[in-house]
């Protein structure tokens, strides 16, 4: 992921780090703890590994996500929000909790009790 030099806004920047299907996943599956690559790619259905490492590496980059690496046989890498990372989460709940009052307000309990959200 590439920043632009120039920005109308702050805002603009934060989304551009921000943008795509992925990424807000992402950070709200980490906000419930830290979690390997295996593991976080059971947890978001749909998201290829491709994809998956590749938002991986540009949350990395912009400070969002951290990174350990265990040594011994097999290597184990653990991801983890940041103080950034925590205060994007922040936002995302709120988007959170918007979505699942629209979802309410169209009838949806059924798929928020199923998702564990009621």
């Amino acid at each position: 992921m590439k920043l632009r030099s120039e920005y109308t806004c702050p805002l603009e920047m934060t989304h551009d780090m921000l943008k795509g299907k992925w990424k807000p996943i992402i950070i709200w599956q980490l906000s419930q703890g830290g979690c390997s690559l295996s593991e976080m790619k059971k947890a978001i259905q749909g998201i290829s590994q491709k994809m998956l490492v590749q938002h991986l590496n540009e949350l990395l980059e912009c400070g969002m996500i951290g990174k350990t690496v265990s040594d011994g046989y097999p290597l184990k890498s653990d991801y983890f929000l940041t103080d950034r990372g925590r205060k994007v989460f922040e936002a995302i709940s709120i988007m959170q909790s918007i979505g699942i009052e629209m979802m309410l307000e169209d009838d949806r309990e059924d798929f928020l009790r199923e998702k564990g959200l009621l």
